[in-house]
């Protein structure tokens, strides 16, 4: 199964952060899962970590290295995925978890978020 990661997910997952569920732990640990980062996640890490937010705990750097040590992929955004945007309905109004979205639907992908709005745009999103 393809499974792209929401920033959120992804943080926990390398920080092993007691927020990560037992469910998600397990798919992402599955031998029949391939993890995705999305070059937008590398992107909010980045601006968000600058700008000294405290749920961004490491740099974008840092989690780079670390996604690539456990082994994730990464998906660029391509400019199909940004066109897929514009036809999501207005659930949520973040732009980097609207752009993951629209590459979850796009490729297509399963992607895993803690977020109860994101989850409200397809029954394919992993609602942890």
């Amino acid at each position: 199964m393809n499974l792209l990661l929401d920033t959120h997910v992804a943080l926990w997952a390398i920080t092993d952060n007691p927020k990560l569920s037992q469910k998600a732990r397990e798919l992402i640990e599955s031998p029949r899962s391939v993890i995705w980062i999305s070059s937008a996640t590398l992107w909010e890490i980045a601006i968000k970590h600058s700008l000294g937010k405290g749920d961004m705990p490491v740099s974008s750097q840092q989690a780079m290295h670390y996604f690539q040590e456990s082994g994730y992929r990464f998906l660029a955004i391509e400019a199909e995925h940004t066109i897929a945007v514009e036809a999501l309905p207005n659930h949520h109004q973040d732009p980097f978890d609207r752009i993951l979205i629209a590459q979850a639907l796009a490729e297509p992908m399963r992607l895993m978020t803690h977020d109860q709005l994101v989850a409200l745009y397809s029954d394919t999103i992993i609602k942890i």
